[in-house]
């Protein structure tokens, strides 16, 4: 795998030089490299300028594909190599301010157990921390990743659903169809306005309500509380829907699919094990079908 590896560096660099300093070889061998890559697939995957790289649309499919099973190989590798070795240091973590109380921070304990040798130095925020300029091992995110700068492994989807309560149905009334959603009192934080996806394709319906806050968890508690309609993601207000304090609106709609949880890092290469353990601890405990989504009527 070779020159495909060749070609997943140079995209992560960003630029063919880049890709040579950090693999040590020479600018002529890396693009050598990637012509032999193209001449057998027979298309071309990058376009290349004197200073930088853009990737075509066959380029962008192959790097895809390519990183999943590069990745794939390191960790087949790595759990074969692992043994009993003893993982030790300090392990920097950025997650989301909520999803990291509520799924990560209850979890550490156990992962604690696991590897006594390490110490976790674990950071909410809600900003995309500089992974790399701010010294971060790894960083929850939940989001559509098209950043091909960083390693991104995929650990759990994430449905976002309109949600109300029913005091606030009985009170306004239900919507029955997307363009009602204007006429409703609509929550968010830090927008003005929601990307919807539905049967009937896409919808950009504006927020205007009578509450602006920049915390997500004022809009939890607000739309718990009956004050309108919000979207939600199931890992937030699961329970909620269990016991009935809230009910799904228009379940057709919701944020985009390709949006989800994951665990992003500088590079594969190299991986730390420190890295390489908690995020495979969290694949572990959220998993495809993750606990948060049981006993949910998802579309």
């Amino acid at each position: 795998m070779g020159d495909l590896d060749t070609f997943a560096q140079v995209v992560a660099a960003g630029s063919m030089s880049a890709a040579g300093r950090d693999m040590g070889l020479s600018t002529a061998v890396i693009s050598k490299r990637i012509r032999r890559l193209e001449e057998r697939l027979g298309v071309r995957l990058l376009q290349r300028t004197t200073r930088q790289i853009t990737l075509t649309e066959a380029g962008h499919g192959l790097y895809e594909r390519a990183v999943a099973i590069l990745a794939s190989v390191e960790e087949a590798e790595a759990w074969v190599a692992r043994g009993s070795a003893e993982v030790r240091g300090v392990l920097k973590v950025s997650a989301p301010t909520s999803f990291g109380r509520m799924h990560v921070a209850p979890r550490l304990l156990t992962f604690l157990q696991r590897h006594p040798g390490l110490t976790v130095d674990f950071n909410l925020t809600d900003e995309f921390v500089d992974v790399v300029g701010q010294g971060f091992d790894v960083a929850v995110r939940i989001a559509d990743l098209a950043d091909s700068s960083l390693v991104a492994r995929r650990l759990a989807p994430n449905h976002r659903l309109l949600v109300a309560a029913p005091a606030y149905l009985e009170r306004a009334g239900t919507p029955a169809h997307i363009d009602d959603l204007p006429h409703h009192t609509l929550l968010a934080h830090n927008t003005d306005h929601w990307r919807l996806e539905g049967p009937d394709g896409q919808h950009v319906v504006r927020i205007n309500a009578p509450l602006r806050t920049n915390s997500s968890e004022v809009v939890r508690e607000a739309v718990i509380a009956g004050m309108g309609v919000a979207l939600r993601s199931t890992w937030d207000i699961g329970p909620e829907l269990r016991d009935g304090s809230l009910r799904a609106v228009l379940p057709g709609y919701g944020a985009s699919r390709r949006v989800a949880v994951y665990a992003v890092y500088p590079s594969r290469r190299h991986l730390e094990q420190k890295v390489r353990v908690f995020v495979d601890y969290l694949a572990e405990i959220f998993g495809p079908t993750p606990y948060w989504d049981e006993g949910l009527a998802l579309s």
